[in-house]
This record gives structure tokens, sequence and C-alpha cells, in this order.
């Protein structure tokens, strides 16, 4: 685990040192859990919300995108349940004096359990080569058994008390923290207050003082605004069930226990897509987002076993269905994708906090009804963060040399092409600013001069640019250049006009849409 620390701390590192996330506020000593995107960064974004916009909105005839405002009537947030009930359990040490929420120590206590698990199998793969039997030694391990007794105890204790009656058992809470000997990991020690509750909206005031100004809030997600617009979409855009609304916008949460990076902010971006549904068709269309959107991650080609589904114990009180798509950060598999069956509950809500009738009226049955709702939600910044983490190696070179570079998906990658003059004479600088004028209307292109071009080479791969095009002596006689490839580092002469031929389609969006048709 802490070599996997020390790794994750080289990326934060690297993201800093090559232009893709800042501290926000930087010259100022920054601003906790609130994070700017550089320069590569925030190409590398736009191409992650490119994909996810593609992938929902073109490729389906029956989801169209909004962008609704940040600020909302105040009454949304009632309506939705976020002002009385969106609260984190939180607990302070009192020796460290350092917050923490309490279902998270439970939740690493559980995943503790797991690694011990793991290690044993690992273990006695080592041991045991290609005859091992995994499922047998699980059922008759005694270290194994043990520790899986001890996850399962935990589990179930800490599912009864997030699902006791009237809301979270917050005394429970503690209790299983006390029993379980968690330590705060700052002072070491087990003094802990008691549980309690915590609202993350963040309040403002709309209006001069004069005038009397009215308490709103930065909304906490994007959902709420497809909601209050289900009418608005589905009226001028004639739409008929089944449907989707997709949106792509800034969310506020003020985190007290925010931490590891960009995984958790106070703001940060989502990408969501509520489905709307015939009643009863849900479970169906559950199951058929599910397998669409792990379909769209491993897309990206990290490789499956590095993505689980994780079920919910806890349903939200709206909710008959939920899971999240899970990433195999350095810390452990991380949720980066929530999938959830809403059934009508925000429509109703919305519909009885306004006194509009929200309600579809549907041709073939010859009725009325709320239509259910399927979301996917995810978020961009820990899909950044994921990308980061899986593409990121540091690689011994045959020559005893050591190189860093990011294995970005080609057409995430923020600079698609890099283009090197061999010397600054000759005319090469103007032959390769040439190739650039021809190729940046296709894919973004970046000129380089500075430097051996080594080093050059190793500046680009630490941005993830996927091909390299050196200019030379010969380029000049005719018309050909050296291609060079990230990952293979393999360089051949290809001729100018052949360039974007052997480009585009691998830095393109289309390239990865095609492959989910």
């Amino acid at each position: 685990m802490a070599q996997q620390e020390d790794v994750f701390k080289k990326i934060v590192s690297h993201c800093k040192e090559y232009g893709f996330v800042f501290p926000s506020s930087d010259i100022y000593d920054g601003l906790a859990a609130v994070y700017d995107y550089g320069q590569n960064g925030v190409e590398l974004k736009n191409n992650i919300k490119q994909y996810w916009w593609q992938s929902m909105v073109l490729l389906h005839e029956n989801i169209v995108g909004i962008d609704a405002a940040i600020f909302m009537h105040p009454t949304t947030w009632k309506a939705s349940g976020h002002v009385d009930a969106f609260n984190d359990p939180l607990i302070d040490n009192r020796d460290s004096k350092k917050r923490y929420r309490a279902d998270v120590l439970i939740e690493e206590q559980m995943a503790k359990y797991e690694d011990k698990i793991q290690k044993e199998i690992e273990k006695a793969q080592k041991r045991f080569g290609d005859s091992f039997d995994e499922a047998k030694f699980r059922a008759t391990n005694e270290r194994v058994l043990e520790n899986q007794q001890k996850y399962d105890d935990l589990h179930r204790r800490f599912h009864d008390v997030m699902n006791a009656e009237g809301g979270i058992d917050l005394d429970g809470l503690k209790q299983i923290i006390l029993d379980e000997g968690i330590v705060c990991p700052i002072s070491g020690t087990r003094n802990w207050t008691d549980v309690r509750q915590f609202n993350l909206m963040f309040k403002t005031e709309m209006g001069s003082t004069a005038d009397g100004a009215s308490t709103i809030y930065l909304r906490p997600e994007t959902a709420q605004g497809i909601f209050v617009n289900y009418l608005n979409v589905q009226k001028t855009g004639r739409m008929k069930l089944p449907f989707g609304i997709a949106q792509i916008g800034k969310a506020f949460r003020n985190e007290i226990v925010a931490r590891q990076f960009i995984f958790r902010m106070r703001e940060f971006e989502q990408m969501e897509m509520q489905f709307f549904i015939q009643p009863g068709t849900e479970l169906d269309w559950f199951q058929k987002w599910k397998a669409y959107r792990m379909k769209w991650h491993q897309n990206l080609g990290f490789g499956a076993e590095n993505y689980r589904f994780h079920d919910h114990d806890k349903l939200a009180h709206y909710a008959n269905a939920a899971t999240d798509i899970e990433f195999r950060m350095p810390f452990g598999f991380k949720e980066v994708e929530g999938i959830h069956s809403r059934t009508n509950f925000d429509l109703s809500q919305h519909a009885k906090y306004s006194g509009k009738k929200i309600e579809y009226f549907d041709p073939e049955t010859n009725e009325s009804y709320t239509p259910y709702v399927i979301e996917t939600s995810i978020g961009v910044d820990r899909m950044f963060l994921s990308i980061m983490c899986h593409s990121y190696e540091e690689q011994q070179l045959p020559d005893g040399q050591t190189r860093t570079v990011l294995h970005l998906p080609a057409a995430l990658a923020p600079v698609k092409l890099a283009v090197f003059p061999l010397t600054k004479k000759d005319g090469m600088p103007e032959k390769a600013q040439e190739i650039i004028n021809e190729l940046r209307f296709h894919f973004n292109c970046k000129y380089e001069e500075k430097d051996q071009i080594g080093k050059r080479y190793r500046r680009m791969d630490a941005i993830g640019c996927p091909y390299c095009v050196t200019v030379d002596q010969q380029t000049l006689e005719d018309n050909t250049v050296t291609l060079r490839d990230r990952d293979t580092m393999e360089q051949k002469r290809v001729h100018i006009s052949e360039l974007r031929g052997i480009i585009e389609d691998k830095v393109s969006i289309t390239s990865l849409l095609k492959k989910l048709l």
C-alpha cells in the first residue's frame, strides 16, 4: 500500500509539473480541495467530456442535452430532499482535532479486511503457481476465513446502522468505530466525539439586503436542473418515452473531509443523463444502462480487471436499484460513476411543491402517468484522475535510462502530434511549421524546437502526446519525415502527405465512438 501511495504522490506532482492540475489560487498557497486545470489538463478534460457527450447525444437519437443554471429556485432543494437530508455523518478526534466521515472510517476498515484476504491469495498464487485453486483456497484457508468472517460481520452491522428506522443510527456508527478499535490516522488514538450530521450545501444570498435578500444554494448536483426542465424538453422536443436528457455542469459540496487530490472536491463537474421510461420497465433499463456504461469505460482499453460493479446495500429512499462502477485507483477501488433507478420520486416531488402537473400522456396506452427515471452520473474529475493514474508509468529503458510516460488513450490526449525541426536552420523550422499549419485543423498539434531531440521526446511522453514528427535534411529533399510512436518508441519514415491519414483516425473521438456501436 505504501508503494502505491508513493506512486499517487508522483502522479499529483506530475499533474502540476506538466500543466495538468494546479492548486487553486496557488500564489496565495492554494484553497483546500479546490483545483484549477492547466493548459494540458483542460484539453484532456474537454476530450473526456466530448467522448461522454457524443456517446450519449450523438449515438442515441432519443437523448438530447441541456445546460441548466447553477442557481435554482430554493424550493427546488426542498422538494429534492437536499435541505433536510443532504448530510454526512461526521466524527472528530479530540486529540488531533481532525474531523472524519464516520461511514468512510468504517468502509476503510472493511477494505483492510479485504486487503488481508487478497494478500493471502497473492502469496498462495506465487507458492502454487498454475495449480492454484483460488475458490478452494478461499473456502479452506484459516486466515482467509477469519478475515472474511470479520468482514461479513462488520458489513452486516454497518448495513443495519445505515438503514435504521428514522435515518442513520449515529450512536450505532460510533459504537462500531469503538468496537473495531479504529484509530485516528494522525493521533493514533481512539478519543472520538459523538457522530453528528452536517449539511453539505453552500448557501448564499440573492438580491440586495435592502430589498430583502433570499437564501439560495449552489447546486450540489446537476440532476435537479434536468428534472425541473422535463416538461420544457418533452413538449418542445415532442419527445416520446423512452427518452433521455443529458447535461455536463459544475456542482458544489461543502465537503468537510475533502482529500485524495481531485477525487473529492468542493467544486467539481458532473456528466449526468436522466432517462425517462414507462413505470414497470425500470429494472430492464437499469441493466441495459449498466452494461452500456461499463462498455464505455472499458472501451478506453485500461483492462476489464480494473473495473467492477458495487451494488448498493443502502438504497436512497427514492431508489429501487443502484450500483457504482468502481475503478482500481492507487488507493483502492473507488467509485467513478453511479447508475440509479430513481423511480418517479423527483418528478412527483417537483409536481407536489410547484403545483404543476408533471406527467406524460402515452398515446399507446391512452393514459397519463409520471415517468420513472434511470440515472447515470459520472464525475469528470474522478474520471480524469482514473485516466491519469492508469496512464502514468516510469519506464526503465534498455540503455539504463528512465522515462516518465503517460499512456493516455490517443483520442483523449491533450496534444495529438508534436512536430520538431532537427535544427533551427536550413529551412527546417519553416517546413515543420508548414506541416502544423496543414494539420492543426484536424487535431491539436504542438511545435517544439528547444533542446536535443531526445529531451523533446521525453517532454512529449510526459504529457501523453501519442505521435512525434521530426523534420530533417532528408525531409527537404523528398518530403518524408520520421514518425515516432509514444508507446513503442518505434520510428519510421513516412511521406508528409500520409501523416493525416495515419494519425487522424487513431486520435479522433470518432475512433472511440465506433467501438461502442
